[in-house]
């Protein structure tokens, strides 16, 4: 395995890891599930592999336009001895600008959903700004296939330029690796963070990290990116 596929893989994890445990979403509704409906672990965990595989199939499906841009990038003619350089270029630059629309999001603090247990036992989903404290006008029950539904149509965007790079270099095998490790670790991290709530273990603030996730998510892909353009990695 070369060092670049390293790197990727290394982004790969970083962003799955990130992505789950800043966003409260991707574990909370399953713990709140399984302690209304009386859940076993195991039904809590089964529910939890369903949507987490919906949510990372929707990834990895957009993440098929970054392969069909690393394999146009490929079919340059006089190019082929840049490609690497290319496609590392590419993925800087979309590291940078995923970075700073990232950042301009979480200064105008979008709406984004929201999960909540209310006095009923019930749980709703609805848009939601952060540090706003309304009763929300609009809001759908949560039931398990609403939320097969919801991670379904969630997909994670970084995995796009990841998958770019191998693309550009024909590597079947590195686009392989960089989808099974993202899901592996994306599947892993949502089973662990469940699991925690579920035998009653606090989270740390991770709500509070939730509005930079596309921040932090840009910035590792730049990382990864600037890494492969000025440092040989």
């Amino acid at each position: 395995m070369n060092t670049e596929l390293q790197m990727l893989l290394l982004t790969a994890i970083t962003i799955s890891c990130l992505h789950t445990v800043t966003g409260p979403d991707h574990y909370v509704p399953f713990i709140a599930l399984s302690r209304a409906r009386d859940w076993s672990i195991a039904r809590t965990v089964l529910w939890t592999l369903l949507c987490g595989l919906a949510h990372v199939g929707s990834s990895v499906l957009l993440g098929v336009l970054g392969i069909a841009f690393g394999w146009s990038l490929s079919r340059i003619t006089g190019l082929e001895n840049l490609r690497g350089g290319i496609a590392g270029w590419a993925l800087l630059t979309f590291g940078l600008l995923y970075m700073v629309w990232g950042v301009k999001r979480a200064i105008q603090n979008k709406a984004h959903k929201h999960f909540d247990i209310y006095d009923d036992g019930n749980i709703y989903v609805y848009e939601h700004k952060h540090g706003q404290v309304v009763y929300p006008q609009e809001r759908r029950k949560v039931t398990p296939w609403i939320m097969l539904i919801i991670f379904g149509l969630g997909p994670c965007e970084p995995l796009i330029p990841l998958l770019t790079y191998p693309a550009a270099r024909h590597s079947v095998y590195g686009m392989i690796m960089l989808v099974v490790i993202f899901t592996l670790f994306t599947l892993l991290t949502m089973i662990l963070m469940v699991l925690l709530g579920y035998y009653g273990f606090s989270f740390l603030k991770t709500g509070r990290l939730e509005k930079y996730v596309h921040a932090l998510g840009g910035f590792t892909i730049f990382v990864c990116g600037a890494g492969m353009v000025f440092l040989e990695w």
